[in-house]
């Protein structure tokens, strides 16, 4: 009896079972290094456009640029990545990352005109390495089946918190502190370094179909993740969780500033993050028994519930107070949609659709800083705030109103000619 318990508790998803899963150091440490140049790029362009333009215009207009150029240019990267490997991508990926970035840099230090700007800003977008996307890929690889799925997704999203927390506070030290071009050229030197790093590791990355392979999953490595249904609603999702973070940002910049405490914006924000950060712990820890769609629902249920409220208050304890609650909602929502893949999508597709998702919340940011920064100058104090909630309530309609979509479909047939045959197998 006492044997039985003791199985039963290690067999427990949990962070030390996950962190011992073979193999997952060797591309958990580069990975980490080689993510965290993604989070300072927004805020170096901005410090350095800035600083040589005089226009903090110019400066978000190349920033969005590149983060436009990311989202629309990422998923054919992570396609590229399920057909042909990782390393395979990766290696021209990050050089041609790092060239561009040093191109943004050396145009915006001389003075270029603003289109000279936007041009280097696109292919400096479109190159960024995948590497948040190819990690929950290596993960479904090394997991398979495996009950810490929902921790490792869990475990990624606190990650990339971490990283979101880190990289911009390393290159605003790095702008003011040494020059303003710092933050761009230490991005990218370890975007080079970071990525290289990573694609050494070919021992953890997913397996390349052989061409010749007819399974199903060798199939689907062909075509686009976004034939996948339940991929398409869980883009939808993410799109709001994107308005979530743009909206955020933009509106408690201009709520503090308006009271006259610009320097409250850094407290309440890292609130917001702080709440999304715990949130994505806790849901690593528990061993889930409802189903991911369920889960879906019901998280997403909550940040729209949390989100309509915020364009109701109007004191900083208060609107700390439903900031944290509404990063607590983000972070199952997030997680419940990146195991989602692992259950919707075949092996071959994985990478493809993750960077769809990770796609999806930069263009939701891009386009909720862009709106909520407009309502704020055009309508009334706060008004931004409803930006959050006119993404997310849309979305839940979605997921409530094609939530059979994400019920995973029997997959890992192997297509031939003539009849198949059933492997026996073991019943206890």
């Amino acid at each position: 009896m006492a044997s039985t318990v003791t199985t039963e508790r290690s067999a427990r998803p949990g962070y030390g079972r996950l962190l011992r899963t073979k193999g997952a150091w060797t591309f958990l440490v580069p990975g980490f290094a080689a993510r965290q140049p993604f989070a300072m790029l927004t805020i170096s362009i901005v410090l350095l456009v800035r600083h040589t333009t005089g226009s903090y215009g110019a400066a978000g207009a190349a920033a969005a640029v590149t983060g436009v150029s990311m989202a629309l240019f990422a998923p054919y990267s992570g396609r590229l990545a399920d057909r042909y490997g990782q390393r395979a991508v990766l290696m021209p990926g990050v050089v041609l990352h790092t060239a561009a970035g040093l191109t943004l840099t050396a145009l915006a230090l001389a003075h270029a005109p603003l289109w000279a700007l936007f041009a280097a800003a696109v292919p400096t977008g479109a190159s960024v390495p995948q590497v948040g996307p190819m990690v929950r890929a290596r993960w479904g690889t090394r997991l398979k089946g495996s009950p810490l799925m929902s921790t490792a997704a869990a475990f990624e999203s606190v990650t990339d918190e971490l990283t979101f927390v880190v990289g911009p506070l390393l290159a605003t030290a790095l702008c003011t502190a040494v020059t303003p071009s710092a933050g761009l050229i230490a991005e990218a030197a370890l975007t080079l370094v970071g990525g290289l790093l990573f694609a050494a590791q070919r021992g953890t990355q997913p397996p390349v179909p052989p061409r010749g392979e007819q399974t199903e999953d060798a199939a689907q490595a062909r075509v686009s993740a976004l034939r996948v249904p339940g991929v398409r609603v869980l883009i939808v999702t993410f799109l709001g969780i994107g308005a979530v973070f743009g909206g955020m940002q933009v509106s408690l910049a201009a709520f503090t500033e308006s009271i006259g405490e610009p320097g409250l914006n850094g407290v309440l924000y890292g609130v917001f993050a702080a709440g999304n950060m715990l949130s994505g712990v806790v849901c690593g820890a528990i061993a889930w028994k409802s189903s991911p769609r369920r889960r879906l629902m019901a998280g997403y249920a909550a940040l729209a519930l949390a989100t309509s409220a915020l364009w109701t208050v109007h004191s900083v304890p208060l609107l700390a107070g439903l900031g944290l609650l509404v990063g607590m909602c983000i972070a199952p929502s997030l997680i419940t949609g990146y195991t989602l893949v692992e259950d919707l999508v075949p092996v071959g597709a994985r990478t493809e659709a993750f960077t769809w998702l990770t796609g999806a919340v930069a263009l939701g940011q891009a386009a909720a800083v862009t709106v909520a920064g407009q309502w704020e100058d055009r309508l009334w104090d706060g008004a931004g705030f409803l930006v959050p909630m006119a993404g997310t309530v849309p979305a839940l309609a979605t997921i409530v109103a094609l939530r059979s979509l994400l019920v995973a479909r029997a997959r890992n047939r192997t297509v031939a000619r003539g009849v198949g045959h059933r492997e026996p197998v073991t019943v206890d």
